[in-house]
């Protein structure tokens, strides 16, 4: 297919999913304010000039994310890369959890796990209904939604947005030989390092994630194409379970927003530990008041509206100081729509 015609489809296809993702929040918030009514004031509203900054951002995000695509950072057919049978058979069920979601919210019920799972040996700050799913993030239905979930709530951006961890993590990777080693920290269900394995094959892919059940989902998800199958563990990324100066490259996606403060940098120090001289640690997470102050009322709603109880924290946080701290340099800093991106590096020591 001509580039034309295969920009045209790809853009054809973000326009349908950021429609659906729209019209589903508008379907479910004006059904919320039947069913489950918030109180006046819980949040404000965004004035029209920040919407209109907000498509621009979208706009210029798909653009980005096709001129990378043809620039060949990853294939073109990544584009149109998306879970439709998972679509298709737990879209009904996001639907079907709202009302729950919404009575957990209102009720603020905050650490609501059904009683089957065990909670023992996990951090207190991990033991939260982050956005207030469902069993937070160790229920088996949790792992089925979350990306689904995501891409409602980014209006089918979710995926642009994790591919521009790529083009940096390319720049690396292409000027070493072998099979450079790249570790996934809080690889959730694998959406991550099936785009780096689909754009980088000739990389040794790990992944860690505290969630056996995102695990399974993960293994689930890279097990269903051809390729060799990413090594995953379940661990605390407090304490990674790998030698010093391990990976090649490190990569984290929305991660940082949901820990605490101290938590923070106690794994951007392991995540310092883990990637080799000459190395490179890239991060995908929210955007931040310090450099997107046009999106503040946003930024202020989403922890009134999902449960997030270190995002507030995390929105002002200096997270350059964060990784200078932990010893990486040359930190570059770039936005794309509501995401942030830290490309941080190892100074390489000669013995």
């Amino acid at each position: 297919m001509p580039d034309t015609l295969t920009k045209l489809a790809y853009q054809t296809f973000q326009q349908g999913k950021q429609a659906f993702g729209y019209t589903h929040k508008t379907l479910m918030g004006r059904l919320r304010e039947v069913v489950s009514p918030v109180n006046p004031g819980s949040k404000s509203e965004m004035p029209a000039s920040t919407l209109a900054i907000l498509k621009q951002r979208l706009d210029e995000l798909t653009e980005t994310d096709w001129q990378d695509a043809v620039a060949g950072v990853y294939p073109k057919s990544l584009l149109f890369d998306n879970p439709w049978d998972d679509f298709l058979k737990y879209y009904p069920v996001v639907v079907l959890d709202t009302p729950s979601v919404w009575d957990r919210s209102k009720n603020k019920q905050y650490q609501d796990f059904d009683t089957d799972i065990s909670t023992e040996g996990y951090p207190d700050y991990y033991l939260q209904n982050f956005h207030h799913q469902t069993d937070g993030y160790l229920g088996e239905m949790s792992a089925h939604l979350y990306d689904l979930q995501v891409e409602l709530l980014f209006n089918g951006s979710a995926d642009p947005m994790r591919r521009r961890i790529l083009a940096p993590l390319k720049r690396h990777i292409d000027n070493l030989p072998g099979m450079p080693k790249v570790l996934d920290v809080a690889c959730g269900t694998g959406r991550t390092l099936k785009m780096i394995r689909d754009a980088l094959p000739q990389t040794s892919l790990h992944g860690v994630d505290l969630s056996p059940t995102y695990l399974r989902k993960a293994n689930e998800l890279l097990s269903k194409e051809p390729g060799t199958l990413p090594q995953l563990i379940r661990t605390n990324a407090e304490a990674l379970p790998y030698l010093d100066g391990y990976f090649e490259a490190t990569v984290s996606v929305f991660l940082f927003h949901e820990l605490p403060a101290d938590v923070r940098q106690a794994v951007i120090n392991e995540c310092y530990r883990v990637t080799k001289s000459g190395g490179v640690f890239i991060i995908c997470d929210s955007i931040q008041k310090l450099d997107t102050p046009e999106f503040e009322p946003m930024m202020e709603n989403f922890p009134n509206v999902f449960h997030e109880p270190y995002y507030r924290h995390y929105s002002t946080d200096d997270m350059t100081a964060r990784l200078e701290s932990a010893g990486f340099s040359h930190v570059d800093v770039s936005n794309h729509f509501m995401s942030k991106y830290w490309v941080a590096k190892k100074v390489l020591i000669d013995y």
